[in-house]
């Protein structure tokens, strides 16, 4: 799995993260854990493939938004229980 984090541009409330949200999966419909914040002005969200910047970057410019920029890295799901063994 993928996490990719994306800095955004002029949200401003939580209305403004819930469209970022929705554009994400509609866009990546594969998306999982897509969550946005106002206040550090960025995304976040997990693939099982990288995405490719540039349709990332077309679908959030043209809700009104501005893409600044976006990094993924490979992505381990946490393990559960003591010592990371599950139970």
């Amino acid at each position: 799995m993928y996490k990719t984090t994306v800095k955004i541009n002029g949200m401003a409330c939580g209305m403004c993260e819930s469209h970022i949200c929705d554009v994400i999966r509609k866009q990546f419909p594969d998306a999982k854990k897509v969550s946005a914040s106002h206040t550090k002005n960025e995304a976040t969200f997990l693939t099982e493939n990288q995405v490719d910047g540039g349709v990332l970057a077309d679908a959030i410019e043209k809700t009104g938004y501005h893409y600044v920029s976006a990094s993924t890295e490979p992505y381990e799901k946490k393990k559960h229980g003591l010592f990371g063994f599950g139970r």
